[in-house]
């Protein structure tokens, strides 16, 4: 009976001492789980990030570092960690095959956060879609088109496409094609839309504006014009450009023709005698 009451008392010290033990380290490892998360969160570098990404990243360090402090509790209280390491797996499998396209998208959204290739103002085109950037979220970006409308793009298409920003540099160049009679003469031509380029106040002289005949096509003469502006000015000199040039060939005799076609009969006698020329 001494021995079995030995035995008893040995067995519940050692019990008692791996579940004070493994209590110990749960409570401890709380604390210092989340004064790790704190100190990171205070961080310069940290600080800089977007608030989203903040968040998500203080989430996913706190549910490691809990895994971590459960996982030393269990090896302590005798649990086999083999059976810790299936449910997470199992558990992890699970959520990653029902959660397939929102975790591109949450990979995608944490990569345009960190790397950041537009931000919120920025007058963007991809993933089919061209507007302003009006919210990066950690899954979906925001977008206004010209025409008031609201677009949302999930991340994971939006960073796996080409993006194109045309906000980010301070000048931009406005390209218009320029087509123009055969019987126009060039120089002429050249000066009257280099006239209209230079009594626009919205264009730059540096670099400077840059009017060539560009092709001879099958109707026409097309000339390349082209003109530096502020990007906030783009559209404003685009329209402004076009409008005017037009004006200032009709003021001047300059034509734009329409598409010209040459028909010829080789065999007029089938039209009864009857040429036909027609352009």
């Amino acid at each position: 009976m001494n021995e079995f009451l030995n035995f008893l008392s040995q067995k519940g010290t050692d019990i008692g001492l791996k579940l004070l033990g493994g209590l110990a380290v749960l409570i401890i490892g709380f604390k210092l789980a989340k004064a790790i998360v704190g100190r990171i969160g205070k961080g310069k570098a940290f600080q800089k990030l977007d608030p989203s990404v903040q968040s998500f990243l203080k989430s996913t360090i706190k549910v490691v570092l809990y895994a971590a402090i459960i996982s030393s509790a269990a090896i302590i209280w005798g649990i086999p960690t083999t059976s810790f390491v299936t449910v997470f797996a199992s558990a992890g499998l699970a959520v990653g095959m029902a959660l397939q396209g929102s975790l591109s998208n949450l990979a995608g959204g944490i990569m345009i956060l960190l790397f950041r290739p537009f931000k919120v103002g920025d007058y963007i085109e991809g993933a089919g879609v061209a507007g302003t950037v009006t919210d990066i979220t950690v899954v979906y970006t925001r977008l206004t088109t010209v025409d008031n409308k609201v677009v949302v793009i999930p991340n994971g298409s939006l960073a796996n496409s080409n993006v194109t920003d045309y906000s980010t540099l301070p000048l931009r160049r406005v390209d218009l094609t320029i087509s123009t009679d055969y019987r126009d003469d060039i120089d002429k031509v050249r000066k009257v839309i280099g006239d209209v380029i230079a009594k626009n106040e919205m264009v730059k002289t540096d670099p400077a504006p840059f009017v060539r005949l560009v092709k001879h096509n099958e109707s026409s003469l097309d000339y390349t014009v082209r003109a530096w502006t502020d990007t906030a000015n783009y559209w404003d000199v685009y329209f402004d450009l076009t409008e005017n040039i037009k004006k200032a060939f009709d003021a001047n005799g300059i034509s734009i023709p329409f598409k010209q076609v040459d028909l010829t009969i080789k065999n007029p006698e089938e039209l009864g005698g009857l040429k036909v020329s027609s352009k």
